[in-house]
């Protein structure tokens, strides 16, 4: 009886070891926390933050662009620390235009308690992005910085991670995006209106926008009724001011996340940013911001947590006028024809000295005032010589649905 018993626990025995032993694995080493980066969120939900180039002491602005391809320094930044770079025969290209670029060629950035090194700036004119968001932009952190690390944004702390790559145990409460990411990241989502298509976007934290369309996808995609209600619009982008549509459109969602009555700019893709039919548009950080992302270039991975701002509000409101801060001074920069910044009769190139009795020349104050759907704006203006006051109340662009 014994030696019957012997045969079927060696087998037994085997089986056991053979399946324990296939559960080995060589893994890489578990990712861990290099630097911590404070950051500031600007119009629209874009982030800036402080590093240091090579050896300078002072600190330098940098935008964080999951819509850049590289990573790049300001022109006028460059010529004030008397760096030059060296011509090349490279493109780069944004909707707004096509600029051949020069580069600095491996150079560091230090950010608290880490450098980076071998980096290559392509050299690029930011004034009027600085005079859009009314701080100096240096220059724009994109794919060069993405691609070495794990990229972690916690909005709600507003502090950015630069993690080693390797092993990551992805919080709870999220939903993991598997978009397909080369220099760019690209990702799926629906979109529902007079008709729900689905499509890929461009996942752009760059952009302050909630989404933007090409105008070649709308049209094919019949995603709006022929005779939906189109706001003028200037946006800004690489090359400087565009032309655009403003509406709103009943859903976005992709993953599990929806939502509704996203305002939407429409552009002439001249410049085939989006490369239709590749993508339709992009979705920006006014909608991205509301979560906490985790970047995992290596892995494919985009992990997304709603955090404190998902079930903000979208500004709705449409006064038709653009701002900026040139040289100190906020100027109106654009009146769009009937709307009812032009209705009221200001005009750009105005020199804004006050709005709603608030004199104390707070650009960010000022844009914030405009965001505010169907209310009054007084402002105190400077035209050549004059001082005139303007009223006009804001409308609601959200459509009755």
């Amino acid at each position: 009886m014994r030696n019957r018993l012997v045969v079927p626990l060696i087998v037994l025995f085997f089986s056991v070891y053979k399946m324990v032993s296939a559960q080995e694995e060589i893994v890489p080493s578990p990712s861990r926390t290099l630097s911590e980066v404070p950051f500031k969120t600007l119009v629209g939900g874009v982030v800036v933050l402080q590093a240091r180039l090579d050896n300078f002491p002072d600190t330098l602005n940098f935008i964080m662009d999951t819509g850049s391809g590289g990573i790049s320094l300001d022109s006028t930044t460059a010529t004030s620390l008397g760096l030059k770079a060296e011509p090349s025969e490279i493109r780069i290209r944004g909707v707004a235009g096509i600029r051949k670029v020069s580069y600095l060629y491996n150079r560091r950035l230090t950010f608290p308690n880490y450098t980076i090194d071998s980096l290559n700036f392509h050299i690029n004119d930011y004034t009027f992005l600085s005079s859009v968001y009314g701080v100096k932009v240096d220059g724009i952190i994109g794919h060069s910085l993405f691609s070495r690390y794990i990229i972690k944004l916690n909005y709600d702390d507003s502090v950015m991670q630069i993690c080693s790559q390797g092993t990551i145990r992805y919080p709870s409460g999220g939903f993991l995006l598997k978009p397909n990411i080369k220099s760019l990241v690209v990702q799926n989502a629906s979109l529902k209106d007079r008709r729900e298509i689905s499509a890929r976007f461009l996942h752009d934290i760059g952009a302050g926008v909630c989404v933007m369309l090409s105008k070649e996808f709308v049209k094919d995609s019949t995603l709006l009724a022929w005779n939906r209600k189109l706001w003028p619009k200037e946006g800004h982008g690489l090359g400087g001011k565009i032309d655009m549509e403003l509406t709103v459109i009943k859903e976005l969602k992709f993953g599990p996340y929806k939502f509704k009555h996203v305002p939407t700019l429409i552009f002439d893709d001249v410049f085939d940013v989006t490369s239709y039919p590749y993508l339709g548009g992009l979705i920006g950080n006014d909608i991205l911001r509301r979560f906490n992302i985790i970047y995992n270039y290596a892995c494919g991975d985009v992990h997304l947590k709603p955090n404190q701002s998902f079930r903000d509000r979208f500004d709705y409101a449409y006064s038709g006028l653009d701002l900026q801060l040139i040289n100190g001074v906020t100027v109106i920069s654009d009146v769009a024809k009937g709307s009812p910044a032009d209705l009221a009769g200001l005009k750009a190139e105005d020199i804004v000295l006050g709005l709603n009795n608030n004199f104390g020349m707070d650009f960010l104050s000022y844009k914030k005032a405009l965001q505010r759907a169907k209310k009054e704006i007084t402002f105190l203006v400077r035209r050549k010589e004059e001082l005139l006051i303007f009223k006009f109340k804001t409308k609601n662009i959200k459509q009755v649905f």
